[in-house]
């Protein structure tokens, strides 16, 4: 399964548009989102209408986490996990969360093949013990170019993905 990651999309909805288009034309099946949605509309009004896969997402720290909630649940696609998202996917364990510092604590369990995070808008990828770190970087561009990652839970390979090159 292609999944994408994403990070730090802060209501920029021109790069969520292309990010969304991209997605749908390379079958990506799946989006998680490690936090700052910003506004919980960019749930109703651009991921959900547009992506027709498993949205899994957390808060982060630019959130109003009760309408997060309220637009997950009004949602065909989207789930919001709260603070900590885990999923197994053909036999990969994930955990994503908004926060570093969370990020290298989970990391630090060995109870995950993979930890996805977000808030420093850099695109980062480290390994503890058995657990590969990937932040995504930042959507929106804020502080950094534009970007997103794939993980592909067959060949086990990331990607990261400059915005501004597709």
């Amino acid at each position: 399964m292609r999944i994408a990651i994403i990070s730090d999309s802060h209501d920029n909805i021109p790069n969520i548009e292309k990010f969304l288009d991209w997605v749908n034309k390379n079958q990506i099946e799946m989006i998680i989102h490690c936090g700052d949605l910003a506004a919980p509309s960019i749930i109703s009004k651009e991921l959900d209408p547009k992506f027709f896969g498993p949205i899994h997402f957390v808060h982060g720290n630019v959130a109003d986490r009760e309408l997060n909630e309220k637009f997950a649940k009004e949602s065909k696609h989207a789930v919001c996990h709260g603070d900590l998202g885990e999923l197994e996917i053909e036999g990969v364990k994930i955990a994503f969360c908004h926060y570093p510092k969370q990020a290298e604590e989970l990391g630090l369990t060995k109870k995950y093949d993979l930890v996805f995070y977000g808030h420093d808008h850099t695109p980062w990828e480290k390994q503890i013990e058995k657990t590969r770190l990937l932040n995504p970087g930042t959507l929106a561009g804020m502080f950094n170019k534009a970007t997103f990652a794939v993980y592909d839970t067959k060949t086990k390979k990331a990607e990261l993905i400059l915005l501004e090159k597709i």
